[in-house]
């Protein structure tokens, strides 16, 4: 036989071997193909493509994942599932977790997606300024846990650089960093609490631990007035501004006067909570007296703690301040946000007067 005709028959003869193989694979057991009904690597789509979450626990094998894809009705084969799992070499790979699917998925998409673990995952936004009891709402609200397991965990022990920084006795109040976040399906009050401190740890291990070095204020101090300086400012180039007019205020023990102290204080009765929010706007003269640690017109110096959660412009402009000779600031009354500032009581007033009219002093 020439080594032509040798290289041919060796050809035929391997590719004979790989045929055999496949068969073998594809049926499970070896002559059990031809008792079964054809395999189907694709799908029969469900009509309103119906949306299913598959929970893979830790430990599961592929053929446990296979026959719970086909029980749920992801898939219609899990032979497809186990075969392809083999033969694109992740039967070791699939990961747990939850995972979301159209009924009548593709058993290679299925295997695909367990084998790369996108897992279900949804994102919530927090904003810059909530307290506490508003972040709690917003994550009942989105779906992700009560306000009231997320308020529980809050007195949970958690792990980051900066609490060792903390007096004893202070919350995590001012530390729930504002951010977008991307969550797994099943994420837990404390682990949700631990994934706003570790965002806040990160920012403070980079960014606000070297202006403290600067700074005669201490952690919780700086991030109490960046929650005050959150609260007040609207347009973003005033918070260095409105910053330094609280510092200030402080260096001569001049008391701050910041209306969202009182805001915080008023919201720690419920009746005011229901009928105004947890922030209420029009404040009285009464409100301007009421007794608390948290009320600025009524105790000189820093309230307690923080009044809100700030993002990081504010904490760096609480820790770094402008230098400025202003000790005070209203409103414009002109819809803008902006803010006139000035050095005495004097222009003060005057540019109080300005903004009742919806005038602004330039």
């Amino acid at each position: 036989m020439s080594e032509s005709h040798r290289v041919f028959f060796a050809v035929v003869a391997g590719l004979a071997i790989m045929l055999a193989a496949g068969v073998w694979l594809l049926s499970a057991t070896p002559g059990a193909l031809v008792n079964e009904d054809p395999l189907r690597l694709g799908p029969t789509v469900a009509p309103d493509r119906e949306r299913l979450i598959v929970v893979i626990e830790e430990g599961e094998g592929g053929r446990q994942i296979a026959a719970k894809l086909e029980d749920a009705g992801v898939i219609e084969s899990a032979r497809a599932f186990r075969v392809l799992a083999a033969f694109m070499g992740v039967g070791d790979d699939l990961a747990a977790g939850s995972y979301e699917f159209q009924a009548g998925e593709t058993a290679l998409a299925a295997v695909q997606r367990i084998s790369q673990g996108i897992t279900v995952s949804r994102s919530v936004t927090i904003r810059e300024g909530l307290r506490a009891e508003e972040i709690a709402e917003l994550m009942e609200s989105e779906g992700i846990v009560t306000a009231d397991a997320f308020l529980a965990a809050l007195g949970e022990e958690y792990e980051a650089s900066f609490l060792s920084e903390l007096p004893a006795g202070a919350g995590v109040e001012g530390f729930l960093f504002p951010a977008r976040y991307q969550l797994e399906l099943e994420t837990t009050a404390h682990e949700m609490v631990q994934r706003l401190l570790s965002a806040f740890d990160v920012r403070y291990q980079e960014t606000i631990a070297p202006l403290l070095a600067k700074s005669d204020l201490t952690l919780l101090e700086t991030v109490t007035l960046a929650s005050i300086v959150e609260r007040e400012a609207v347009v973003p180039d005033e918070r260095a501004t409105i910053s330094s007019v609280f510092n200030n205020r402080l260096l001569i023990g001049q008391g701050l006067q910041a209306d969202p102290t009182v805001q915080y204080a008023a919201a720690a009765d419920p009746a005011s909570v229901a009928k105004y929010g947890w922030w209420k706007l029009e404040l009285t003269v009464n409100d301007l007296a009421f007794d608390s640690p948290y009320n600025t017109y009524v105790y000189a110096g820093l309230p307690p703690g923080p009044i809100a959660n700030p993002g990081l412009d504010s904490l760096v402009a609480a820790a770094g301040p402008a230098e400025t000779e202003y000790f005070y600031f209203v409103a414009c009354g002109d819809g803008t946000g902006r803010h006139v500032f000035s050095a005495t009581l004097e222009e003060h007033n005057l540019n109080v007067d300005l903004a009742y009219r919806g005038e602004c002093e330039s």
